[in-house]
């Protein structure tokens, strides 16, 4: 497990099935109890995942949603992004082709997703706004 600032940047195992998920969910669930955790799941090594391992994926966003966090896939394997897209849950996850860039994508907010709000005063009347407005 590595840490990258606020971002929890950790190793998803080569075995992600219905024996693996209850350790892997012991090590991870910590770290999703927290106000507003991210996290990386590195999912490079993984070769076999079944239902169980989707299930406890699912599991983990959702945990971090909750708290106002979010959690990202990085470095999919093929065999990880098969099984995701047979279970037609691809499109859930954020994924990006490595772990730098999902660390990075924490900090980025888009701008034009930033509302403008309108001023949370109003303008003075009559005199008292004039002369606010000439100095």
């Amino acid at each position: 497990m590595l840490t990258s600032g606020p971002v929890v940047v950790m190793q998803v195992p080569e075995i992600l099935n219905g024996k693996e998920v209850q350790g892997f969910m012991q090590e991870l669930g910590p770290l999703l109890e927290c106000n507003r955790p991210r996290v990386v799941l590195d999912c490079s090594q993984v070769r076999s995942i079944d239902s169980a391992g989707v299930e406890a994926l699912l599991e983990c966003l959702e945990e971090a949603l909750k708290r106002d966090g979010d959690l990202k896939l990085a470095s999919l394997s093929p065999e990880a992004n098969v099984m995701l897209e047979l279970m037609r849950v691809a499109r859930v996850f954020e994924t990006f082709e490595g772990c730098d860039e999902a660390v990075r994508s924490f900090n980025f907010i888009p701008v034009e997703s930033v509302p403008e709000e309108p001023a949370w005063f109003t303008p003075l009347p009559g005199e008292l706004g004039a002369l606010k407005q000439a100095s």
